[in-house]
C-alpha cells in the first residue's frame, strides 16, 4: 500500500468498525481469519476500488463522524415480536365459547381438500359436559352419510366398549381430528390435520373433560404433538393442555386384530379408575 493511501484507508476501517458495518465491504471469499491490513491491501489493489474510493483525509472523516453523532436521533426500542395467533389460540380467547359456536365457525368448510368429496361434516356428538371424550382420526363412509361419528362397524364396537365401562354413548362425547371423510378412508394428511384440529382443540377446551381417550395413532399424534407409536405409549397417562389423556387402539384395528381387545380393555379399566367408575373384578 502506498504511504499516502494508508492513513485514509485506516481511517475508513476504523469508522466502519465503530458503526458496526465493516463486513459489508469485505469480499465473501476472504476467510474470517484475514487481517484488516490484508483486506485493505486487496481492496486497494483493485482498480475499481482505487479509482472510485473517495479521497477523504482522516480529519475530514473525523468531522463527518462528529456531525453524524450530534444529529443522530436515538432509535426507539424494538417492538416486541407478536406471534401470529393460530385458530386454537384465538379460540382460547373467545369468551363464552360453545360447541354450537364452534360448529357455526366451521360452517360449510372449504379450508382444505377434504371438502371436495365429502357428503356431510361430522362435527361430533354426545354429552357437552362429558367427563370422558373419545377422539378418533376422521369419519368413514357411514359417518359421512349420516353426519355422526362412529356409527359404522367400528362405531358399534366403540359403543360396546363404552357400555362395558358402565356408561352409555349419551354419557360421553365422541369426535374426530378431521371433520370430513378422507377419500377411500385414507389417513388424514398433515396439512389437513393442521387445518382442522384447532376446531377439535376448541371442542376439548369447551367440554373440559376429566379424561381424553385417543383412538389410534392419528388422534394420539394430533393431541400429543409428535409421531409416536401407539403400541409403545398406549395405556400411559399423558396430558393435553392440562387434561389427562390416554391412547389406545382404534376400534377399526380391533376388528382386524381381535387379540388386541384385551390390551384395550386394560387401558379402559385405567380410565374407569381415574373417573371413579367401578372396575369389574377379575373373573
Amino acid at each position: 500500500m502506498k504511504p499516502e493511501v494508508r492513513p485514509n484507508a485506516e481511517a475508513w476501517l476504523e469508522y466502519f468498525n465503530e458503526l458496526g458495518i465493516s463486513p459489508f465491504y469485505m469480499d465473501r471469499s476472504i476467510s474470517a481469519g484475514s487481517s484488516a491490513e490484508q483486506i485493505t491491501s486487496t481492496s486497494a489493489a483493485s482498480p475499481r476500488a482505487s479509482n472510485s474510493a473517495p479521497a477523504y483525509t482522516p480529519a475530514t472523516i473525523a468531522a463527518m463522524r462528529a456531525k453524524l453523532q450530534s444529529s443522530a436521533t436515538p432509535s426507539p426500542p424494538p417492538s416486541p415480536v407478536t406471534k401470529s395467533a393460530s385458530l386454537f389460540e384465538s379460540g382460547q380467547r373467545i369468551e363464552n365459547d360453545s360447541l354450537a359456536r364452534i360448529s357455526e365457525d366451521i360452517g360449510d368448510c372449504k379450508r382444505c381438500r377434504l371438502c371436495q368429496q365429502r357428503n356431510k361434516i361430522v362435527f361430533g356428538s354426545g354429552n357437552p359436559h362429558a367427563q370422558l371424550v373419545f377422539v378418533g382420526e376422521g369419519p368413514g363412509r357411514d359417518e359421512d352419510i349420516q353426519g355422526l361419528p362412529f356409527v359404522g362397524r367400528a362405531g358399534k364396537l366403540l359403543t360396546q366398549m363404552i357400555e362395558a365401562m358402565g356408561l352409555k354413548r349419551e354419557d360421553v362425547y365422541i369426535c374426530n381430528v378431521v371433520k370430513c371423510r378422507p377419500p377411500e378412508n385414507r389417513a388424514p394428511e398433515p396439512d389437513e390435520m393442521e387445518t382442522c384440529s384447532p376446531f377439535l382443540f376448541r371442542q376439548l377446551a369447551v367440554i373440559q373433560p376429566k379424561a381424553i381417550v385417543c383412538l389410534g395413532a392419528i388422534a394420539f399424534q394430533a393431541l400429543y404433538g409428535a409421531k409416536q407409536s401407539i403400541s409403545r405409549l398406549r395405556g400411559q397417562w399423558l396430558e393435553f393442555r392440562g387434561i389427562p389423556m390416554m391412547g389406545t387402539y382404534h376400534p377399526a384395528y380391533l376388528l382386524r386384530n381381535p387379540n388386541a381387545k384385551g390390551d384395550v380393555w386394560e387401558d379402559l379399566k385405567k380410565v374407569m379408575a381415574h373417573l371413579g367408575l367401578k372396575v369389574p373384578a377379575k373373573s
